[in-house]
């Protein structure tokens, strides 16, 4: 949600920020805008609503010129996405950007309206903006204005300010929303996602909750919010610059979708050693730590609740460990009572999520064994505050609708399950057989690629509709949880998704014959179940479209079409069943004509409450 870079160089960067703000789309944006200065006394404010292409055909109108500037993509939180409440924000000579939410904005209006200043526009940055300035009145450098105004904000922030009088000065600060510092060599940047600086360097330096920066073309000067010198480490990232091209693929998600063989092998990659799981990467303590565990909290939002669920499954019947799962949000607000010996588990594809980050820090106070987040990114928020870490490796997902984060969060979810277990005495036979179907995986995914055509086709059948219903059973229900998901996600069809055996205690009062009821159905100790659920849909008319293994035994009749899928392990079956329901999802959003790979209202990182 909502992005930043900002610059302070000797050359003309407004080309840099356009090009920042493009590799920020992915997050989520409704409107944008930028500011360029000369160090001359010329500043250039451009906004507008819509997509970074057409604030970059109004810069190419301009002639944008200067070293220092700020451009921020705007997500709406309060206001209406319009050209008024598009960042930048000024106040007179004071010109800042914001991510988040201030809380009690509306508090802060009334006084400064008392104090005489107008405001333009609905948001809650237009009140941080006039705040600086009242500061600023009463004397001091930006910085030491920053350090007065920052405690009489409440909410999650990240923001960068600029005095237009003396333009090559950027002050920034982040609460509850990251920054991270772009080092050059006479200049520097300063952007909230490492992915928007890779143009223009690689050293950088990640912000914790409550840092400001003073930053010019020379120098970097990180405080505390006393105002004290603080060193915070610079690190070389590791972020492949390329990874952001969508290559032969019309949108990211059909790209990130045929990545997953690769991102699964990938996550595997070292983490197998002759035929046993090995997470030495935790280090040595971990171990000690992780013997004592007795039960598992899992913490997460959106899709990776869904692995979440998944996981606990494993956990329960494979590992022997009682295992709960919450929605972050949910958790953050409960007041839930820690069982003995329980370790917290946080997912999060971005590691940036508001809500799971305010949970992760509220579990510090609540007696936890420790903390353990299973993550894409490397330097986020998540993985530098969680007292261990198993990355992903999935390499950057641009779209909006999680795929290949899922199911390599999966994979790294059940080698954890196998690691644990064999901590708690799991025999090895047992986990040599996951392993075998963990190291299968990939394969059998590339396999089941080639039945893309046939998907695009089924499709179809999806052209006039607005409902539809996914059903699944065991590890398969929070599959069928995550086809609804990324079905409403990209095509804007309501979809939902039930346990199958919940049925008959109210969803089948939605069957009929223009209600698609999507099943997913491997061939396991449930099938039987499964199949006499699908019986009390057909009986009601129903229109079932099934994504069965080939051996499981269904016959294609007018009412039913079946999607035979190649045999795959047991254990590994909820990964590959969700890669068809990711096609599918794809082509009926295709045939919609929606965004793909940045549906309305929604972001990649959802960096508010």
């Amino acid at each position: 949600m909502c992005g930043i870079i900002a610059a302070v160089a000797q050359r003309d960067i407004a080309e840099i920020l356009l090009e920042g703000l493009r590799r920020l789309e992915y997050r989520g944006y409704d409107s944008a805008g930028l500011v360029v200065s000369n160090n001359k006394g010329t500043v250039t404010f451009l906004r507008c609503v819509g997509k970074v292409q057409k604030l970059d055909e109004i810069a190419k109108q301009h002639a944008l010129h200067g070293g220092t500037g700020i451009a921020h993509t705007r997500w709406a939180t309060h206001g209406e996405p319009t050209e008024a409440n598009a960042h930048p924000h000024v106040s007179e000579y004071i010109t800042l950007v914001h991510n988040g939410i201030i809380e009690n904005h509306k508090s802060l209006r009334e006084l400064l309206i008392a104090r005489g200043y107008f405001f333009i526009s609905e948001t809650d940055t237009e009140v941080i903006a006039h705040l600086v300035h009242w500061e600023h009145k009463q004397g001091g450098t930006l910085l030491e204005v920053m350090l007065r105004t920052i405690p009489q904000l409440r909410g999650t922030y990240a923001a960068i300010v600029m005095d237009n009088r003396n333009p090559t000065v950027l002050v920034g600060t982040c609460s509850g929303s990251p920054l991270v510092i772009g080092l050059g060599v006479g200049e520097n940047f300063i952007a909230s996602d490492q992915l928007a600086l890779l143009p223009v360097t690689r050293r950088c330096i990640f912000l914790e909750a409550g840092d400001l920066v003073e930053m010019t073309r020379r120098t970097v000067n990180i405080f505390d919010k006393q105002g004290s010198l603080i060193a915070r480490p610079e690190v070389e990232s590791q972020v492949q610059y390329d990874a952001a091209e969508k290559g032969a693929h019309r949108h990211y998600m059909h790209k990130e979708i045929y990545e997953q063989p690769l991102a699964l092998k990938n996550t595997l990659e070292g983490r197998v050693k002759q035929g046993e799981i090995n997470l030495s990467e935790l280090g040595f303590p971990a171990n000690t730590l992780l013997k004592k565990v007795r039960h598992l909290q899992i913490i997460a939002c959106g899709t990776s609740y869904h692995s979440g669920i998944v996981a606990r499954y494993w956990f329960e019947a494979i590992a022997r460990i009682p295992c709960d799962v919450e929605i972050a949000s949910e958790f953050r607000y409960r007041k839930s009572v820690v069982r003995a010996g329980s370790l917290l588990i946080i997912l999060s594809q971005s590691g940036e999520t508001a809500d799971t980050l305010a949970a992760l820090r509220l579990s510090k106070k609540m007696g936890y064994l420790g903390s353990l987040a299973v993550c894409n990114v490397a330097g986020s928020s998540l993985v530098r505050e969680s007292d261990l870490v198993l990355m992903t490796k999935a390499g950057i997902e641009i779209g909006v609708a999680s795929t290949k984060a899922f199911t390599t969060q999966l994979a790294v979810l059940l080698m954890l399950v196998v690691y644990l277990g064999r901590l708690n005495s799991m025999k090895k036979s047992v986990a040599c057989d996951i392993v075998h179907a963990l190291q299968a995986l990939p394969r059998r995914i590339e396999a089941m690629l080639s039945m893309d055509d046939m998907i695009k086709l089924l499709a179809k059948d999806f052209s006039d509709k607005h409902h539809a219903l996914f059903l699944g059973r065991g590890d398969q229900y929070p599959i069928a949880m995550e086809g609804a998901l990324k079905l409403k996600e990209i095509s804007y069809i309501h979809a939902e998704a039930y346990a199958a055996g919940e049925l008959k205690h109210g969803p089948l009062a939605l069957i009929d014959s223009d209600m698609p009821v999507i099943v997913v159905a491997p061939n396991n100790e449930l099938l039987e179940k499964l199949k006499s659920n699908i019986e009390e849909v057909r009986t009601r008319s129903g229109r079932l479209y099934v994504f069965a293994d080939e051996s499981a035994g269904f016959i294609r009749s007018e009412e039913m079409t079946i999607v035979p899928l190649p045999y795959v392990e047991k254990i590994v079956a909820p990964i590959f069943y969700t890669v068809p329901l990711q096609l599918l999802s794809y082509h009926v959003a295709l045939i919609k004509g929606t965004d793909v790979d940045q549906p309305r209202n929604l972001a990649k990182s959802v960096t508010v409450e």
